[in-house]
């Protein structure tokens, strides 16, 4: 190999895919210049100077020759501060400024200060991912060292400074291992829905929603406990397993947000402003990123004031309410994030918000109302499994002191008990139910079928909806551990789903 060529290895981002990048440098006679080539996008290009500059001051010499750096493969997109590190490598090592025996062990990810310090850089946890699976070491920045406790048997290096990582290749001051002592884990990170009072109709629901991992619209004047009833729902929900925990850890890293260790295993709960943008709402950009659905993976989406939020943007979520991800297509990538989130949505009943209300009489009028509920798509409501109306409380129940009443753990271990069941005996939640799988395990007698028809011909429900309440009528049955759907099961489904809105 030439003594003016040097080689090492980092990791693109693609969705949250982390292929691996070759870093090729090249030193040969003529006039100074640097370039960088290998489609790589303006911070990439920028790298030139901030290279350079670590380089020189950190005390090594950044010799006056024409450098080409290749960025291999050629036409993988290249974006970001993430390859600073590894072309700093690469040159020192094509000058012979530090040993290049050990490059072919190590990735390296990491953006570079003028002053030679590594910084953190977005995404990390799915380039430690795919580090981990090729069997190599991961050199990363101190910084992002605590994303990769989720891969306890990765080999990471985190270092703070050009210096030490040229230390630790030249075998002069080793750098150590990170192995992170793990903290407890704290699960309880929601409010308990003990401290709701009244309401017990909704907080069926809400049982219901999190057994089955149903969609839920809540429908009420204001200030009746929507939004509370809401935000108590992840707290009934089991913890999340180690895969979900990890891959809802690389979606959070694709968006530079890092949790504790303690924090892996809750579930997420995501509450968007109504005035968010689509990209915002499911992702994209030039550069995709995840958006709020791809982070309440596994978790709950929280859209408060459902009619506010922009139609367009809303109709965006029936895809991947049905799917479970988000395709994102680009002229030169498409990617796919996953969205397996449950959709839970408040909204008042008219403009004013006091149609029914026992406090306030309604002053709109019925065409307003009509106009106000038509912001909502036949086809995005279809999408909803149960739908309630949270009614105002009386005055003796929200003056009487709180009852010791069931908590959320009573309820979660009730989630986690139906749950258990669906997996063992469909191998899925009852909300993925579908074709063969639905009929077997929703299996009705000759008079339920009849009733249920006569029920949906009055009612004039879509084949999607009946659908819908047969998977909501599993659950209740698996609530009550009864293992087939009886009349009562059917008929407690079919009264959160009315006929229109």
């Amino acid at each position: 190999m030439s003594l003016h060529f040097a080689r090492t290895y980092s990791r693109a981002q693609l969705g949250m895919k982390a292929p691996l990048v070759t870093v090729e440098a090249h030193l040969s006679p003529g006039l100074p210049h640097f370039s960088i080539v290998g489609l790589a996008e303006t911070a990439v290009k920028e790298s030139r100077d901030r290279v350079r500059s670590a380089i020189i001051t950190s005390g090594f010499e950044f010799q006056p020759r024409r450098i080409t750096v290749n960025l291999s493969p050629a036409d993988l997109p290249k974006e970001g501060a993430r390859f600073d590190l590894a072309i700093a490598l690469a040159i020192l090592a094509a000058t012979q400024q530090i040993k290049s025996s050990a490059l072919n062990d190590f990735e390296f990810i990491g953006e570079l200060a003028l002053s030679g310090e590594i910084r953190a850089v977005p995404g990390v946890l799915c380039a430690a991912l795919a580090c981990f699976e090729a069997k190599k070491n991961l050199l990363l920045p101190d910084q992002n060292k605590d994303e990769t406790t989720l891969i306890p048997k990765l080999a990471s290096f985190p270092a703070k400074h050009l210096l030490e990582v040229c230390a630790h290749l030249n075998q002069i001051t080793p750098l150590l291992p990170y192995h992170p002592a793990k903290p407890s884990l704290t699960l309880s990170a929601y409010p308990d829905i003990n401290e709701v009072k009244g309401q017990m109709q909704a907080k069926r629901a809400l049982l219901i929603a999190a057994a089955g991992a149903h969609n839920l619209l809540l429908s009420g004047p204001p200030g009746t406990g929507k939004t509370m009833l809401a935000s108590r729902l992840p707290g009934i929900l089991p913890p999340l397993n180690h895969n979900e925990a990890l891959e809802l850890a690389c979606l959070n890293s694709l968006k530079g947000i890092h949790s504790e260790y303690s924090q892996f295993f809750t579930r997420p709960f995501r509450a968007p402003h109504h005035s968010s943008s689509a990209i915002a709402l499911v992702g994209g950009g030039s550069q995709p990123k995840p958006g709020e659905i791809s982070l309440a993976h596994h978790g709950v989406l929280f859209l408060d004031e459902l009619t506010e939020f922009d139609r367009k943007v809303l109709e965006m979520l029936r895809e991947p309410l049905e799917s479970g991800k988000i395709n994102i297509a680009r002229a030169q990538q498409q990617v796919t994030f996953p969205a397996e989130f449950q959709l839970v949505a408040a909204m008042n009943p008219c403009p004013c918000g006091y149609l029914g209300s026992r406090r306030r009489s309604c002053r709109c009028s019925r065409l307003q109302i009509q106009r106000y509920q038509n912001k909502l798509s036949g086809p995005f409501l279809d999408r909803m499994d149960l739908y309630i109306e949270v009614q105002d409380l009386a005055d003796s129940v929200l003056l009487e002191a709180p009852l010791n009443n069931i908590s959320s753990q009573d309820l979660q271990q009730q989630v986690i008990a139906a749950r258990k069941l669906q997996l063992q005996r469909q191998g899925m939640l009852n909300k993925h139910l579908s074709g063969k799988i639905l009929e077997q395990s929703c299996q009705l007698d000759a008079s339920l079928q009849s009733w249920l028809q006569q029920a949906f011909n009055q009612l004039n429900l879509s084949a999607r909806a009946y659908h819908r309440v047969l998977r909501v009528a599993r659950t209740i049955a698996d609530l009550a551990a009864s293992p087939k759907i009886e009349m009562l099961h059917l008929t407690e489904a079919l009264n959160f789903r009315p006929a229109q809105i």
